[in-house]
């Protein structure tokens, strides 16, 4: 049988954990992610329809629950309050799950407020250098904040709310509730929000469709939720969500109700956004791929295809002399707001037959 890869755990490097500490993301926390693998019994979780979830759901010794769901409403009010425990004494751990199929083999914990039942999510996970990266520049490049720790080799995250996409293409694609044309142009801006910082693998069931209710009608934001695959893979199709055969439907879809000029109009609104959120944080952003761009987040074979990829792609012999992933990504994020100057310049990968660009 063939060998699958499985992307590896770059440790965090003392320049990111720098960066991280001025940040206020390195914090000391009173539970890392090795406490937790200390559990004695565990059992499969169930969906709704009482379907295998591939998570584990674990307990500890009675002796150590207490100390440890202690220890769990700390960081959740570290994360989600800055560290304020007025709220801690009605908050109480549900369920912690494991799951171990996922490159960083995540806990979730769920917590509850228990004057009103209300329910959240957070995860501990293996500090990884690449997926760490991946939140940040979520976080500066797009429009969502991404809120998460880390302390040594720990890193919490909270949960991404939202309908998992290959859900969302089962029971929600075709239901009236759904905009058809915001959907459209939902899935333009993310598909080029992804190739231009580089951030891979984003087939439906990782990323989520955050839907609100609007004064007339329900509006649509697609969020990333998997940040494993930023910069790594060697292949330029991996950073583009349109080639993945789990987003066909969705594909699809954008190129029944979009035009080539109205997609054209959509790609230029993001990327003039993201040169806008780029000037607002440009120390901030340029101290983060300083850092990057001296990291080994992929194996050099990956970094010198993917750089011939991208150099034929722009037509930007830039590209060439990029010797990492943090020097693509700074790459891909400067030719950007040198192309902005052309408006009328179609984008690389915009075609008529290919509108999810």
């Amino acid at each position: 049988m063939p060998t699958i890869y499985k992307k590896p755990i770059y440790p965090v490097q003392p320049g990111l954990r720098e960066f991280l500490a001025r940040c206020n993301r390195e914090v000391p926390l009173p539970l890392t992610y090795s406490d937790l693998f200390y559990f004695t019994v565990s059992g499969p979780l169930l969906d709704k329809q009482g379907r295998d979830t591939l998570w584990q759901t674990v307990g500890y010794h009675s002796f150590e629950m207490p100390r440890i769901h202690q220890s769990l409403k700390e960081i959740y009010a570290l994360l989600k309050s800055g560290g304020d425990r007025a709220a801690l004494d009605h908050l109480y751990v549900d369920r912690v799950d494991y799951c171990s199929f996922g490159n960083t083999q995540p806990f979730r914990v769920r917590i509850v407020n228990s004057y009103n039942d209300n329910q959240d999510y957070f995860y501990i996970k293996r500090a990884d250098s690449s997926r760490i990266y991946g939140l940040e520049l979520e976080h500066l490049l797009s429009p969502h904040r991404m809120h998460y720790l880390t302390c040594g080799n720990t890193l919490v995250e909270e949960h991404v709310a939202g309908i998992p996409g290959d859900l969302f293409v089962k029971e929600w694609l075709h239901n009236p509730q759904v905009k058809i044309i915001r959907l459209a142009k939902e899935l333009v801006k993310f598909n080029e929000r992804c190739f231009i910082r580089l951030l891979g693998d984003m087939r439906a069931c990782n990323f989520v469709m955050d839907m609100t209710p609007d004064v007339e009608e329900v509006q649509i934001r697609i969020r990333a939720m998997d940040f494993d695959q930023q910069s790594h893979n060697e292949r330029k199709k991996f950073y583009l969500p349109q080639f993945f055969k789990e987003n066909r439907p969705l594909v699809l879809y954008c190129t029944k109700h979009l035009n080539l000029q109205t997609a054209m109009q959509y790609q230029r609104e993001e990327q003039a956004l993201i040169i806008r959120r780029m000037n607002s944080i440009h120390d901030r952003l340029r101290l983060l791929l300083d850092n990057m761009a001296t990291e080994d987040l992929a194996p050099e074979r990956n970094v010198h295809h993917l750089r011939a990829e991208l150099a034929d792609h722009y037509k930007n012999s830039r590209f060439e002399n990029c010797e990492s992933m943090g020097d693509l990504v700074r790459v891909s994020l400067e030719s950007l707001r040198d192309r902005h100057g052309h408006p009328e310049k179609p984008h690389p990968h915009t075609t008529d037959t290919d509108l999810f660009v």
